[in-house]
């Protein structure tokens, strides 16, 4: 079982329309806070998941995103949600194409958020096995010593350190094991990018402008691959973009929810 924060679920229906909120690694459903109250004042259902391990959520050692989507289909399900609006964010991200993948009927339309539809490259892998031994000796404390410093602007670690602060301590709650297994299967995700033509459910594709992990024009090939998905680089943000500049961030998903459920 997972759990979860959410706003405005249905009691009934199943054709209850959703978002679906898809969290980084290795943050929580947490960093979903601000667009949970946006999204919900405006008299939308959301749900945010915890992955595998995270508060609360049932720990594994090993797991893989087709796992995760599955398991995410079936608490769709037992919500009585039964299209969503897929968000996903970084590790997110990859999440949501592979939900796509196995569930379309279920995916009214994604959001694309600081991620890349690409297996990893050899050097890629290599890193993050090297990030797997540190975490194996440092714990959560090395993970956000090494994620912390990509995942925002230089002006935010200045004028923020709250926000710094808040990202680090979702970090600092998780076991070394939960964070090595969502590592690992990031590694063993599928590449995603034979899948981009083949989208036909509307797609926006959103990344910070200053993002240094996932850059504006990893979103941008992303968004060129796939037929009449829209764009939107959000300025002042690096990484997480949705905790960096949540109102921007919100008011682009309001915006593309709104067509959505006008189509």
């Amino acid at each position: 079982m997972l759990t979860y924060q959410s706003a405005n679920l249905p009691a009934s229906s199943i054709n209850q329309h959703a978002l679906l909120l898809l969290h980084a690694f290795p943050l929580s459903a947490a960093m979903w806070q601000l667009q949970l109250e946006a999204l919900g004042n405006a008299g939308y259902a959301v749900i945010a998941p915890n992955a595998y391990g995270i508060e609360g959520s049932e720990e594994r050692v090993s797991w893989s995103f087709t796992d995760y989507a599955h398991e995410l289909a079936e608490l769709l399900e037992s919500l009585n949600i039964g299209r969503v609006t897929v968000v996903g964010l970084s590790m997110g991200g990859y999440q949501a194409f592979e939900f796509y993948r196995l569930y379309p009927e279920k995916t009214a339309s994604l959001v694309l958020c600081d991620t890349r539809a690409e297996a990893d490259a050899p050097a890629a892998r290599s890193a993050r096995e090297e990030f797997i031994r540190a975490i194996e000796a440092g714990g959560a404390e090395e993970a956000a010593s090494r994620m912390i410093p990509n995942y925002f602007t230089a002006e935010t670690y200045i004028e923020k350190p709250e926000l710094v602060a808040e990202a680090a301590a979702m970090i600092g709650e998780q076991s070394a094991t939960v964070i090595i297994a969502a590592m690992q299967a990031i590694m063993m995700r599928s590449d995603a990018t034979p899948l981009l033509a083949a989208i036909d459910c509307p797609v926006l594709v959103l990344c910070g402008a200053a993002d240094k992990l996932t850059t504006p024009e990893t979103a941008e090939s992303i968004h060129s691959l796939i037929p009449g998905s829209e764009f939107h680089l959000l300025a002042g943000a690096g990484h997480i973009s949705n905790m960096e500049q949540p109102e921007a961030f919100s008011k682009a998903l309001l915006d593309h929810v709104k067509e959505v459920s006008r189509a």
